[in-house]
C-alpha cells in the first residue's frame, strides 16, 4: 500500500469505494432479458470522500478492466472493475481521483472550465494511448495522456468547429466517441450536442476525422436528449439518452447502424431499452468493454450531481447472441 501511494502523481489521492449489488431491473432477475438486452446486474457506489460523484463520462484506459470516469467538477476518477468467478461485476477497486489540468499543466482554475461531460479512448497499436474529453460551458475538446491506466498530465487541445466553440452553456457538448477499426469511419471522433439544435429541431453533431469529417445530425426525441455515445466493436453506435418526466429520470439506449454514421446524415436510433423512475438515476455515462469471461458488456452509469438524494449507479447489460 505504501508503494502504491508513493507511485501516485502529485495531486492524486486514493479513495475507498464501497459497492452494493443491484440484482433486479424492470422486473428482470440477473441474466434475464430486458427488452432487447440481457440484464447482467449492477452496483450502487459510495465513498466517504465528498469529491467522489458527478460521474459524467467513462472509458476504458487499459487492460484488465481498467477504466476512468470524468466528473463535472474537473476530476479524473480511475479504477478497475472487479468481477467474481461467475463474471459478475462486484466492485470498483484501486480507485484514485486526480484534478484535470489545463494546457499549461495547472489545475483548471474555475468551475466554468471544469465541466467535463464525455470521454473516449485513443488507441495506438492496441494500447490505450490517451483519453479524449469533451467539456461544456467553456466548450472544447482535449486529449490527456494515460499513465499506468490513469489519465493525467496537461491537456492537449483538439481543434473543433467554431460553431461548437461558440456554445457557452451547460447543454452544449455532451458526447464524445471514437469509431473503431470495423466502422466505415474508423478513427473519426463523433461529437454530439445536448441542446444545440438545427433548423429542423434535431441535435447538431460533428465528425472529426481525416477522410470522414463534417456535420452530422441526431434525431430529436420527446423528453430525452443524447448524453453519451460509444461504438460497438462491429462499428454500430450506441447512444444514451436522458431526460426528466413528471419529476422522474428517463433513460433510453438506442442503436444506430454503422452505415448511418457518416457526414451529412441524420442518424436515427433503434430503441434497445427504456426505463424511468426509481430503477434508474441521472444516467449519463456509457461504456462498451469486455469482461474477464470474454463477454462484450454495455455499462451505463449515473451522475449524482453531488446530491444526497441521488446515486452513483452503474448497470450492466449484454446483447443477445444471434
Amino acid at each position: 500500500m505504501a508503494l502504491l501511494v508513493l507511485a501516485l502523481p502529485a495531486g492524486a489521492m486514493e479513495l475507498m469505494v464501497s459497492a452494493a449489488p443491484v440484482t433486479r431491473f424492470k422486473g428482470a432477475e440477473l441474466d434475464q432479458p430486458v427488452e432487447r438486452l440481457i440484464f447482467r446486474g449492477g452496483l450502487t457506489l459510495q465513498s466517504p470522500v465528498d469529491t467522489f460523484g458527478g460521474l459524467s463520462g467513462v472509458t476504458q484506459t487499459g487492460p484488465d478492466q481498467r477504466i476512468a470516469f470524468v466528473s463535472d467538477r474537473g476530476n479524473f476518477i480511475s479504477g478497475q472493475l472487479a468481477y467474481d468467478e461467475a463474471d459478475r461485476l462486484i466492485g470498483l477497486i484501486g480507485v484514485t481521483i486526480e484534478p484535470m489540468q489545463n494546457s499549461g499543466g495547472t489545475v483548471l482554475p474555475r468551475q466554468y472550465a471544469r465541466d467535463a461531460e464525455g470521454m473516449d479512448t485513443v488507441w495506438r497499436d492496441g494500447a490505450a494511448y490517451a483519453v479524449r474529453v469533451g467539456f461544456e460551458h467553456l466548450t472544447r475538446v482535449a486529449d490527456f495522456e494515460i499513465t499506468d491506466g490513469r489519465p493525467d498530465g496537461a491537456a492537449r487541445e483538439v481543434n473543433i468547429p467554431q460553431w461548437l466553440t461558440d456554445l457557452r452553456t451547460n447543454e452544449s457538448l455532451e458526447s464524445v466517441c471514437i469509431a473503431p477499426e470495423a466502422s466505415p469511419i474508423a478513427g473519426s471522433t463523433l461529437l454530439l450536442t445536448e441542446e444545440a439544435l438545427d433548423s429542423d429541431g434535431n441535435h447538431r453533431g460533428e465528425l472529426l476525422g481525416v477522410n470522414d469529417k463534417g456535420p452530422i445530425g441526431y434525431a430529436n426525441s420527446p423528453i430525452v436528449n443524447p448524453t453519451d455515445c460509444k461504438f460497438l466493436p462491429n462499428g454500430d453506435l450506441l447512444v444514451l439518452e436522458r431526460g426528466v418526466s413528471l419529476f422522474a429520470f428517463v433513460m433510453n439506449l438506442r442503436l444506430v447502424p454503422a452505415d448511418q454514421v457518416r457526414p451529412g446524415n441524420l442518424m436515427r436510433g433503434e430503441l434497445l431499452v427504456s426505463a424511468q423512475g426509481g430503477e434508474i438515476d441521472n444516467m449519463e455515462s456509457l461504456l462498451v468493454h469486455e469482461t474477464p469471461g470474454g463477454e462484450t458488456r454495455i455499462l451505463i452509469g449515473s451522475d449524482n450531481n453531488f446530491n444526497d438524494w441521488q446515486r452513483n449507479l452503474v448497470l450492466e447489460f449484454a446483447l443477445p447472441q444471434e
